[in-house]
């Protein structure tokens, strides 16, 4: 079974950055535009976008939605945006412009039956749950802060409303190249039989198999990939293929 692979852009001041484990003040910046280095992916074959909005996410509001808007209108790529999305308002202004996606995270803590009802008025393939956490505890507020919450017991509570798509991030590998936690990923994924995007630590090809492999016996079904493609540790084009 092919996984979806979805290349990463981080969006910070204006420009293209991955954090150390979502630390703001451990910052590299990649590029100054989000458009060309998302212009870059679609070129070397993606068909799918993961752009995060970390002033949005920091500071509570949309950012960078006019850098989203611009990708999702102009290329060839569905979009799924996270960061900054605090009101139904948010999704509906994304969702009418073209984006394929919108991920609720902080929202989807403090406010579950408004993220519920979401879910049904957008419908399950157009919200995605973003469950970021900390030792198996999800972590809000640009992982500012930590819910007293489990993953598991929050991606149970969804799929009971209706939700079909997860990002499973363990923030204690993001940024770090230190490969993905699979067994947490794997646990949601039984949990919950929803689709599992992994998003956190993959630094090699072996990474991307292993994330096809788990996909053989659970629900686990994409991956995203960041620092990795920066860094240079592999292509997309080998990512893509790697993902068949």
């Amino acid at each position: 079974m092919t996984i979806e692979i979805y290349p990463a852009i981080d969006m910070l001041g204006g420009k293209c950055v991955r954090l150390f484990k979502g630390d703001y003040e451990q910052e590299t910046v990649y590029g100054d535009s989000p458009f060309e280095m998302a212009k870059k992916f679609a070129e070397a074959g993606a068909r799918n976008i993961h752009m995060v909005d970390l002033d949005g996410a920091k500071d509570g509001e949309r950012v960078h939605s006019a850098d989203v808007i611009r990708v999702a209108k102009e290329l060839p790529l569905r979009v799924q945006i996270g960061g900054g999305i605090r009101t139904e308002q948010d999704v509906r202004f994304y969702l009418d412009n073209g984006v394929d996606r919108v991920i609720i995270g902080s929202l989807a803590i403090r406010e579950p039956a408004l993220v519920a009802q979401m879910i049904k008025d957008f419908g399950a393939e157009r919200i995605v749950i973003g469950l970021d956490a900390k030792d198996g505890m999800v972590a809000t507020h640009g992982w500012l802060e930590t819910s007293d919450k489990s993953a598991i017991d929050v991606g149970k509570y969804f799929v009971e409303a209706g939700a079909k798509h997860f990002i499973f991030t363990d923030i204690a590998t993001d940024g770090t190249l230190a490969g993905p936690n699979i067994a947490a990923n794997k646990a949601l994924a039984e949990a919950t039989g929803a689709n599992i995007i992994v998003s956190g630590g993959i630094s090699s090809l072996e990474d991307i198999t292993a994330v096809r492999e788990a996909s053989t016996t659970t629900t686990v079904g994409g991956v995203i990939i960041g620092k990795a493609l920066y860094a240079n540790r592999f292509t997309l084009e080998q990512a893509l293929e790697e993902a068949k």
